[in-house]
């Protein structure tokens, strides 16, 4: 596209928009000691998980259903963890990344076929879990440290006995008072995408630069968000289908970003502090909020963000 005089390529835009204030860096300063209490008092125990011969798109229906972003893969008789599949495996096979060769090589481009394939030809299978006694400070300093959204639980024979998130974090770290504000945590230097850009150039971006989310900005004014999630949802509604005639999955990704943004667009301002924006997101069930000042997009705050600042990161 043109803009300015300038030719800017879709879908790889990188936005270093400073507002108002010198946001310089910020010292923060440890606010989490040992936590008492096991790991298995904040995750979740009833975990929905499925075999690895579960095909590929009963699994994305699964998660689409039941609102998840990542699900464990366990055997059938055992329930011995064997992977996990998250929105990020999901938009890598669609065609961001190495797991589409299963979809472009292995299927000739047919989507159809592809997804009938076994989760665990796309699972996670180099996993990074927690003991069932490990305490939360374990939890935040692998999920601070290794940048993982959620980590699967499991007792000493490998069996999954839970999972715990970066929210179920932030619901107890963000009980604690602190005296940070969205412009000292929340992330400056943004990959954006534009509305017209196809789908399948918001897949590779995103699994090249591990981001779960996008930005949209159209003429420098934000148009909406796109998430893995959406994506993935895409595809877990069955509604790609309805726009399929040959069954090739540039039918799909081919089509522009724009057809996933739907719903209440949610922001946030540089001066509020992250307990009211911990408990915004908490109370939404939403994962990250675009940081508006001067009806200007200047940053991008998440619960990644949130959980590492309660923490002392």
């Amino acid at each position: 596209m043109q803009k300015n005089g300038r030719s800017v390529k879709q879908g790889d835009r990188l936005l270093k928009m400073q507002g108002k204030q010198d946001r310089g860096p910020v010292e923060f300063k440890s606010h989490i000691s040992e936590q008492e209490g096991e790991i298995m008092a904040i995750a979740t125990r009833d975990v929905i998980s499925v075999p690895p011969t579960q095909s590929i798109m009963a699994a994305v229906g699964r998660m689409t259903e039941c609102g998840f972003r990542r699900l464990p893969v366990t055997d059938a008789g055992t329930g011995k963890l064997r992977g996990i599949v998250t929105s990020g495996d999901i938009i890598n096979f669609m065609g961001g990344g190495d797991k589409y060769q299963l979809v472009q090589v292995r299927h000739n481009g047919n989507l159809i076929a592809a997804v009938n394939e076994s989760v665990r030809s796309i699972m996670t299978q180099q996993l990074v879990t927690l003991d069932h006694d490990a305490r939360i400070s374990d939890a935040v300093k692998v999920i601070v440290g290794r940048k993982i959204g959620g980590l699967p639980v499991v007792d000493t024979e490998g069996v999954l006995a839970g999972i715990v998130t970066e929210r179920d974090l932030l619901g107890v770290l963000g009980s604690e008072r602190s005296p940070l504000h969205v412009e000292d945590v929340m992330s400056q230097s943004l990959r954006v995408t534009a509305p017209d850009c196809p789908i399948a150039t918001v897949t590779r971006d995103m699994t090249k630069h591990r981001f779960r989310r996008l930005p949209v900005v159209s003429d420098d004014v934000l148009y909406g968000i796109v998430t893995a999630t959406d994506i993935m949802r895409y595809l877990g509604s069955r509604e790609v289908f309805s726009r399929m005639t040959t069954g090739n999955v540039a039918e799909v990704t081919g089509l522009p970003v724009r057809n996933l943004i739907a719903g209440e667009l949610f922001t946030t301002t540089p001066e509020k502090t992250i307990n009211e924006v911990a408990r915004e997101m908490l109370s939404r069930n939403i994962g990250a909020l675009p940081v508006i000042e001067g009806s200007r997009l200047i940053g991008l705050v998440t619960e990644f963000d949130l959980v590492r600042a309660f923490a002392g990161g």
